[in-house]
């Protein structure tokens, strides 16, 4: 039973995305590992930016400073 946990923060991931991401997982985990989709679990959860660091810093405060992951 394939387990697979993703941490995001919480800055508008959307449902679709989500779907995505677990559609594509699934996958990856079946060809790769050849297990049973049926079998497999993923989780998605959305951690607050306040919650997240980076650098020594609370990534919210990051953002308020114009730092993300394309602009660092």
């Amino acid at each position: 039973m394939p387990y697979v946990k993703i941490e995001v923060t919480r800055e508008g991931v959307t449902r679709e995305q989500k779907q995505a991401l677990i559609s594509g997982i699934t996958k990856l985990i079946t060809e790769v590992l050849d297990k049973d989709p049926k079998l497999t679990h993923v989780v998605i959860q959305e951690i607050e930016l306040d919650d997240w660091g980076y650098a020594g810093e609370q990534v919210s405060v990051l953002r308020e400073k114009g730092i993300t992951a394309n602009n660092k």
